[in-house]
């Protein structure tokens, strides 16, 4: 039995893992590399194995970093099942297309510039997948309800538990038998903090004979809601009360864009922000991921369901809000020069609409920008919450004389303690431990941790290491 970590290998994206016994190959999460300069080669060099020996891939949850390139591995050959839970089928239905629309865009950009420097070229730029082939792949999927084991091959058992972090995101046990003997896998994917917004907590493993867990915010501590809530409430108010300007939210599409809404729609049954505001959603595909929210409101946390019944029975008391759809109608809130809330993605700012939105408020003093999200090396997003003086937005200068604010406790990552707290349930060791998910010097203190506080083996792998399980 041999387990192999192509991805999220001291780095926080492209999560994939092959594991191979003597009658069966999978993965577990088929993930795009985002952010940098390395990212869509790494992309294009995918995958370093057969495609068409894998009998099927487990995914953890809908994010891209996660399940962005399987059009790609159903492209180069793979013909198998794709299982996840039944929200994370909805949600890749929105992400997938997406992703290929934005990377047909992206390609088509590019040939035109090559065209226009350097004249007709030979061979031009393919986008990653197109949007009709991501369509095409969403039929490979088969949904499954959490808690509940199915067997997706002979001497395979598999059961996706609440991992806490986004709609249908899981935690994947995998019971392997061979030889007269269980072996029994876990794979964290993405775990989220306790007593958040919208999500319910992260389902307690009590025993894995190997576990790999993320370590994303695995050397750090968030903010506690409170003070997250406090510092959004006055930047809210300072922001449209006093200086007069708008705010600015780059947010995932996919999760914390919900959370956003729901904060602030609390905020305003309390009254600690004005309901004489307007909130506009400027993202096509978080509107299609809010409904998919709705449909499945039976997953939210008790508080979230209180706060839709609120709605329901109290619309009047709602702000304005409006889900952007047509470019024409994005452009239009760039002419809104004050008490205006902008939530638009991309969340690391790389790409879509949101770019747009921080070249017409990033300049201005009276403006802010919340930063709500993980930013990864490379991006525009870090680059912010970095304090640069200026930064380059469709290849123009742009001053950041904008306040920003970086809202720790909004992450849908489990902290450090958050981590090593879901880890204390464990009744006994694993045999060993793999820490992925988190960028180099990340991943290694929080295997240092692990070893000193609970005494467990612990890997931190690189990228293609391969290992083999007794």
């Amino acid at each position: 039995m041999k387990l192999t970590v192509l991805g999220a290998a001291r780095e926080v994206t492209g999560s994939c893992y092959l594991v191979e016994t003597e009658g069966v190959r999978f993965l577990v999460d088929c993930g795009m590399f985002q952010g940098g300069r390395e990212a869509e080669p790494k992309n294009r060099r995918f995958p370093g194995f057969d495609p068409e020996g894998i009998d099927f891939v487990l995914v953890t949850h809908a994010h891209l970093d996660h399940s962005g390139l399987l059009p790609r591995l159903i492209n180069l050959g793979f013909r198998g099942p794709v299982h996840c839970t039944d929200a994370t089928a909805d949600l890749l239905g929105v992400l997938l297309p997406d992703a290929a629309h934005i990377a047909e865009k992206e390609a088509e950009w590019r040939n035109y510039d090559r065209r226009k420097k350097r004249g007709a070229l030979k061979g031009e730029t393919a986008p990653l997948y197109t949007v009709e082939q991501a369509r095409s792949s969403l039929k490979k999927l088969r949904r499954h309800e959490y808690d509940q084991a199915f067997g997706p091959h002979a001497g395979v058992r598999v059961r996706f538990r609440d991992a806490g972090h986004i709609l249908g995101s899981s935690i994947v046990e995998v019971w392997l038998s061979a030889h007269g003997k269980e072996t029994k896998l876990v794979f964290s994917g993405d775990l989220g903090m306790p007593d958040r917004p919208l999500m319910n907590d992260p389902t307690v493993i009590e025993e894995a004979d190997y576990l790999l867990v993320e370590s994303t915010y695995g050397d750090r501590l968030h903010k506690s809601m409170a003070e997250t809530v406090e510092e959004l409430v006055f930047a809210v108010n300072d922001t449209l009360q006093r200086k007069k300007g708008n705010v600015v939210i780059p947010s995932f599409a996919v999760g914390r864009t919900q959370e956003i809404i729901y904060l602030l729609l609390d905020l305003i049954r309390q009254e600690r922000i004005s309901a004489s505001l307007a909130i506009f959603v400027d993202s096509p595909m978080a509107t299609a991921a809010t409904e998919v929210t709705l449909r499945h409101s039976d997953l939210l946390d008790v508080e979230s369901r209180k706060l839709l019944e609120w709605g329901r029975r109290n619309g009047h008391d709602l702000p304005y809000i409006q889900f952007t759809g047509s470019p024409e109608e994005s452009m239009a809130i760039n002419t809104i020069r004050q008490g205006a809330i902008i939530i638009s993605a991309s969340g690391m700012c790389d790409a879509g609409r949101i770019k747009h939105h921080l070249k017409n408020n990033l300049p201005r003093k009276e403006c802010t920008v919340i930063i709500a999200g993980f930013q990864a090396q490379g991006t525009l997003g870090r680059r912010l919450v970095d304090h640069a003086p200026y930064v380059r937005i469709f290849g123009e200068p742009i001053p950041v004389r904008a306040s920003v604010y970086t809202l720790g406790g909004l992450s849908a990552h489990a902290d450090r303690d958050a981590l090593l707290g879901w880890l204390a349930r464990f009744k006994r060791a694993p045999q060993k431990t793999f820490v992925v998910h988190g960028e180099a010097e990340t991943a290694a203190g929080f295997a240092a941790t692990i070893r000193e506080r609970y005494g467990w083996q612990v890997e931190t792998p690189e990228n293609g290491a391969s290992y083999t399980l007794d």
